[in-house]
C-alpha cells in the first residue's frame, strides 16, 4: 500500500499567543505566565487589555492588572529561574498599587467612579470603621489592606523581619502572621544581605505609588530592595497580568 502523507497544520493564531500559568490553592486563577514590559505601569497596563491567543484553544483572550497578591504568586512561581533572572536582577516587577498615607500604607484601593484608584485619606480610613485588625493590620476585602507604620520597620532588615511585617502581609493578603511567598522571594538563599524597605517616608498628604521589587544592583544582587516610592508615569518595569474571567469564550469565533 502506498504510504501518504499529510503535513497536519498548527492553527493559526488570530492575535499574538502568550503563554499562561494556572494557579491552584487558596486562590485560582490563570493569568499570563511572563510579565508585561518593560515599561511604565500605564502602558503595561495597556498592553495587557490588547487582544492575545489562547496558546491551547487560539479563543481571543486579554488580560487586567494583577492585584499586589496575585502578582507575588505568579512570581513565586519558579522565582529563581523566571522572576529573578528575567526582571528582579535587570529591572524591577511593578507588584501594583498603593496609597502611603499619614498612618499608614493602603494596597490596591479601590477605584472611584471614574475607575480611579481612591486616595483621599478620610476616605479610605471611613473602611477600616467596618473591620477588625488581624494580627495588626486591615483585610478589607478584594485584596484591598492596610499596614499601619508602627506594624512594619523600614530600612534594611533580615528576611524574616520583613516577612512577618505588615507591609509584606498586606502585599501578599494574608492573615497569616508571615507572609509565605514573599519569604521564598526573600530568602537568604537568594539575598544574603536581607532586604532593604525604602521610599516608605512620612508623608503629609496622601500619595499614590506603585510599590517595585528589585535586586539591590549596589550590593551585587545580594539584597533585595522593596520600593514604596514608584511613579505611576516613570520607571521601566515589568507587570503581571490575570486573564479576563469569562472573554475567552465570550470572544470566540
Amino acid at each position: 500500500m502506498e504510504t501518504k502523507y499529510s503535513i497536519i497544520q498548527e492553527k493559526q493564531a488570530e492575535h499574538p499567543v502568550r503563554k499562561l500559568i494556572m494557579v491552584k490553592g487558596d486562590r485560582n486563577f490563570i493569568a499570563s505566565l511572563s510579565a508585561f514590559g518593560p515599561g511604565i505601569y500605564k502602558n503595561n497596563q495597556a498592553e495587557m487589555q490588547k487582544q492575545y491567543s489562547h496558546p491551547e484553544t487560539g479563543k481571543t483572550i486579554s488580560f487586567k492588572p494583577a492585584t499586589t497578591a496575585e502578582t507575588i504568586l505568579i512570581n513565586a512561581y519558579d522565582f529563581e529561574n523566571i522572576a529573578k533572572k528575567e526582571i528582579f536582577d535587570p529591572s524591577w516587577l511593578q507588584v501594583g498599587r498603593i496609597v502611603r498615607t499619614s498612618e499608614g500604607v493602603f494596597a490596591n484601593p479601590p477605584a472611584d467612579r471614574q475607575g480611579s484608584p481612591i486616595t483621599d485619606e478620610k476616605t479610605l480610613k471611613s473602611f477600616l470603621k467596618t473591620s477588625k485588625k488581624v494580627n495588626e493590620i486591615y483585610l478589607l476585602g478584594n485584596d484591598f489592606g492596610f499596614a499601619p507604620y508602627e506594624t512594619f520597620s523600614r530600612g534594611v532588615q533580615d528576611c524574616d523581619t520583613f516577612t512577618q511585617g505588615g507591609l509584606a502581609r498586606i502585599l501578599e493578603y494574608t492573615e497569616k502572621k508571615e507572609a509565605e511567598n514573599l519569604r521564598a522571594m526573600a530568602s537568604p538563599k537568594f539575598y544574603k544581605r536581607g532586604v532593604n524597605v525604602l521610599g516608605f517616608d512620612d508623608v503629609k498628604e496622601p500619595i499614590l505609588r506603585v510599590v517595585g521589587l528589585y535586586s539591590n544592583r549596589g550590593l551585587g544582587d545580594d539584597g533585595l530592595d522593596v520600593d514604596g516610592d514608584g511613579w505611576g508615569g516613570g520607571g521601566s518595569g515589568y507587570a503581571s497580568g490575570v486573564l479576563n474571567s469569562g472573554e475567552a469564550s465570550a470572544k470566540n469565533k
